[in-house]
């Protein structure tokens, strides 16, 4: 969230595909991919980082992905608006699992109803078909959590990135392994669909609208996300 008095990008011309100004705008050229996990954002109606947030500049590299505003849904299926196995879905999972407690060397990690690592991790991720990704700060994401219970009937996904978000001093981290929200999608759906591609062009844009904050943001105090 950005700090009341600190300045902001002027928004006289707003891109109609990421929403962001144009000064901030790198969605140009972005041709989506044809993910074979398929992803649902959920995103909390006061999420309003209009500059630093991915979450619109994360659909636009993806065929198979959707978001939702709000706070609650009856089931994955209303959320999604077509049925599917919630047991095939994994929630990114905002738990107390930390990387001890995971499988050495491993990026990503599904748990049990009780947060412990599944035996057989590749059998497991080998049935996951999507992937949900709760966006906005940690507080509001952890809001959606229990707003949607529904979200106990899937499989709980923990990340263990090996490099930290390209954040960096961009925005404050609750901990070392939370990611932006393009970041931990690029991550899951590059891992569990065996495609690579989709981190290097989302990790391309990232990096580019990062660059873009930056020059934009010369002289200025840089904004940080409350948690």
């Amino acid at each position: 969230m950005v700090d009341a008095d600190t300045p902001t990008v002027a928004a006289a011309t707003e891109c109609p595909r990421c929403g962001k100004p144009a000064a901030l705008c790198v969605c140009a050229g972005i041709e989506p991919l044809d993910n074979r996990i398929a992803l649902l954002i959920l995103q909390h109606p006061q999420e309003q980082d209009r500059e630093l947030g991915t979450a619109r500049l994360t659909l636009l590299h993806l065929r198979h992905a959707t978001m939702k505003i709000g706070l609650s849904w009856p089931s994955l299926a209303k959320a999604l608006g077509r049925e599917v196995n919630p047991k095939r879905w994994a929630v990114l999972y905002l738990g107390a699992a930390s990387a001890a407690d995971l499988p050495p060397g491993r990026e990503l990690t599904l748990l049990d109803s009780k947060g412990a690592p599944l035996a057989d991790q590749d059998r497991a991720q080998a049935e996951i078909e999507g992937v949900i990704v709760l966006d906005g700060s940690w507080s509001q994401a952890k809001t959606l959590w229990w707003r949607n219970p529904w979200v106990l009937k899937c499989r709980r996904l923990a990340l263990n990135p090996k490099r930290p978000s390209r954040y960096g001093k961009l925005r404050r981290e609750p901990r070392r392994e939370s990611l932006s929200t393009l970041e931990a999608s690029a991550l899951a759906l590059a891992r569990l669909g065996g495609q690579p591609e989709i981190e290097t062009a989302l990790g391309a844009s990232f990096a580019q609208l990062l660059d873009a904050y930056r020059a934009a943001h010369t002289g200025r105090t840089i904004p940080t996300r409350a948690k």
